[in-house]
């Protein structure tokens, strides 16, 4: 996946908030996952991947509808907006432990 800046979690939060609050961690999970396979498939071709775009969060979280960008004020933006860092977090320490 490609380097995870601010945007990227903003776009994949705003997924999430669209997405019905049971279903959020496993989208989260399996949009970066999309991301992986997109930049594998970038890094490979050349090319975009078909489905999931260039390989950043950002790309793999456009895929679907987006709630309009709320401030930090809003509870469930926060909630999304941890569940996508924690969710990094938790990839990085898994890395780092293969």
């Amino acid at each position: 996946m490609r380097p995870v800046l601010h945007g990227d979690v903003s776009a994949a939060a705003r997924a999430l908030l669209h997405a019905p609050a049971g279903t959020r961690r496993s989208l989260c999970r399996r949009m970066l996952s999309e991301a992986e396979m997109a930049d594998a498939h970038v890094r490979a071709t050349g090319r975009l991947h078909p489905l999931f775009g260039n390989g950043s969060l950002m790309a793999a979280a456009r895929k679907r509808v987006l709630a309009d960008e709320p401030g930090f004020d809003d509870p469930g933006y926060c909630r999304c907006f941890e569940i996508v860092l924690s969710a990094l977090i938790d990839r990085q320490i898994s890395r780092a432990r293969n």
